[in-house]
C-alpha cells in the first residue's frame, strides 16, 4: 500500500464509492474527477481517495473536499468535474451540499438533497 506524501496539498477529495453511489456512477464520477484533476496539472495540489459510505446514500454520489469542509452531491461525472474546479477557485458551486462556515456545517438549501436524520435525537 502506497504511503503518500500530502504535503503542499491543498484540498483532498472523498469520493464515495460505496454500494449506493457505485450503483449511480460513481466510478465514472471517481475517474472523471481524477482525469481533471490530471488535465489540470493539479496532481500536486488535489489528493483524492475513495471511501466507503459517507452517510449520504439518497444524495449519491458523495464529494467531501477538506480542508473546506464543503460536501458535493455528485449526480454526474460533469458535476465531478466541476467539483475539481471548484477546488481550484473556492466558488462553493451549486452542487454544495453542506458548507463549513465559520467552522460549522451549514445545508445549501439551494440543492436539492435529503435532509436526512437528527444525530442529537
Amino acid at each position: 500500500m502506497t504511503t503518500w506524501n500530502l504535503s503542499g496539498m491543498k484540498s483532498h477529495l472523498f469520493i464515495c464509492n460505496g454500494s449506493s453511489c457505485m450503483r449511480k456512477g460513481a466510478e465514472n464520477i471517481t475517474l472523471a474527477i481524477r482525469d481533471e484533476i490530471a488535465e489540470l496539472g493539479m496532481d500536486e495540489q488535489i489528493h483524492t481517495t475513495r471511501t466507503r459510505c459517507n452517510g449520504r446514500c439518497k444524495d449519491a454520489c458523495i464529494v467531501i473536499a477538506y480542508p473546506q469542509g464543503s460536501w458535493y452531491k455528485a449526480s454526474s461525472a460533469e458535476i465531478g468535474r466541476e467539483i475539481v474546479r471548484d477546488c481550484i477557485e473556492q466558488q462553493n458551486i451549486q452542487h454544495t451540499i453542506y458548507r463549513t462556515i465559520n467552522g460549522n456545517m451549514m445545508l445549501n438549501s439551494e440543492v436539492a438533497s435529503t435532509t436526512g436524520i437528527d444525530k442529537n435525537k
